[in-house]
C-alpha cells in the first residue's frame, strides 16, 4: 500500500472514533479555536505532512505550512517530495525558510513492496537504485533537506539471508559514495511484519548491524516508533541500543496508526527520554487524524501539546 494514501486513509476513517463516548467528544468541544492564535513552544522537533491540516489550510500545500508554522510546528516531512514538480519544490523551499520550517525525510527511491531489489543483488535493481540517489541529491539540495527515507525492499526466498545482507550493505555503501559529498544522510526504515509482510529491513537490531557494517554518516537508522512497537515492542530499551545510529524518529499510535494518546504507546514518556538524551533532529508526525475534518485536526494539535508536556 502506498504510504501517502494509507496516511491520509486515517482522516477518512477516523469519525468512527466518535462513536467511542462522550468522554473524548467533550474534550474535543472543549478545545476553542482561539488556540490556533497562539504559537505553541514545543520541547521537540514535530513535522507534520501534507494533509494532516487541509480542513483549515485548505488543499493548497503553501497554506498549509502558514498554518503548521502558526501552530507552533518547526519542521515539515513529505515523502512524496521527489515527485513534486521542481517549480513546487523550490515554492515550498522557499515558504519553508520563510516560516522557519525544517524540511525532514522524502522517499528517495522506488520502493519494491513485492521484488528483492536491493536483497537480490542483481545489478540492474542496484543501478536503479543508485540513480534514484543521485537524483534525490538534487532534490535535497533544492529543498534544504538532509535526510531522506530508504526501504531495501523485499526479501529474495532464494538466498540465504546473509548473503541478502551482503547485497543490501554493498548497494548502500555505493549510495554512501554518493550522499557523502554532500553531507546528506538516508535513513534505514524497518516496517512491521503486520502492515508491510515480507519486507527484508523489519527490526531495529537488523538495521543498527547494517549501519555498524556500512560504516557511514551517511547511512542511519529511521526508527520509526508506530512501526516497532508491532514489530518487537521493547522501545526505550531499543531506542537506547541503537542510539548512535538513529537520525530520525517517525510517529504513529498503536492501533490505528492515529496520533499519540489514541493508543498504547506512553508517548509522553518517549518523548521525555528522547529530549533527556539530547536528541536534537526531527520526529515526523507519519500518522492519520483519529477524527475527520477540523475537529480532529484541532485534536491532533492538542494531543501533541499534552504528551510534549513533559518537563
Amino acid at each position: 500500500m502506498d504510504r501517502r494514501k494509507f496516511i491520509q486513509k486515517g482522516a477518512l476513517t477516523g469519525s468512527l472514533f466518535t462513536l467511542g463516548g462522550s468522554v473524548l467528544a467533550n474534550e474535543l468541544f472543549s478545545i476553542s479555536t482561539q488556540n490556533l492564535n497562539a504559537k505553541h513552544p514545543f520541547h521537540l522537533i514535530y513535522a507534520p505532512h501534507d494533509g494532516m491540516f487541509k480542513a483549515h489550510a485548505g488543499d493548497d500545500i503553501i497554506s498549509q505550512l502558514e498554518f503548521m508554522a502558526a501552530q507552533g510546528f518547526t519542521a515539515f516531512e513529505d515523502n512524496e517530495m521527489r515527485n513534486r514538480p521542481i517549480e513546487e519544490q523550490k515554492r515550498m523551499a522557499s515558504k519553508m525558510q520563510q516560516l522557519g520550517l525544517q524540511m525532514g525525510v522524502f522517499v528517495a527511491h522506488k520502493i519494491y513492496w513485492k521484488e528483492p531489489n536491493l536483497a537480490s543483488g542483481k545489478k540492474e535493481w542496484r543501478e536503479e537504485f543508485l540513480q534514484d540517489i543521485r537524483n534525490s541529491v538534487e532534490v535535497a539540495k533544492r529543498v534544504n533537506a538532509k535526510w531522506m527515507t530508504v526501504v531495501p525492499g523485499f526479501v529474495d526466498l532464494r538466498l540465504d539471508n546473509d548473503f541478502q545482507t551482503a547485497n543490501v550493505v554493498e548497494s548502500l555503501k555505493r549510495a554512501c559514495a554518493i550522499l557523502e559529498p554532500h553531507d546528506l544522510v538516508m535513513v534505514l526504515e524497518p516496517l512491521n511484519f503486520r502492515d508491510h509482510p515480507g519486507l527484508f529491513l523489519t527490526e531495529s537490531p537488523q538495521a543498527y548491524q547494517i549501519c555498524k557494517a556500512v560504516n557511514s554518516p551517511s547511512c542511519k537508522i529511521l526508527f520509526d516508533i508506530y512501526h516497532q512497537q508491532i514489530q518487537e515492542g521493547n522501545l526505550l530499551p531499543n531506542i537506547e541500543a541503537c542510539w548512535d545510529e538513529i537520525a530520525y524518529f517517525q510517529i504513529g499510535d498503536n492501533p490505528g496508526r492515529k496520533e499519540p494518546t489514541t493508543g498504547e504507546i506512553n508517548y509522553r514518556n518517549i518523548f521525555k527520554y528522547i529530549h533527556d538524551k539530547g536528541y536534537k533532529g526531527i520526529l515526523g508526525m507519519e500518522h492519520g487524524n483519529s477524527i475527520s475534518g477540523k475537529e480532529g485536526e484541532l485534536r491532533v494539535i492538542e494531543a501533541y501539546k499534552k504528551v510534549d508536556d513533559f518537563l
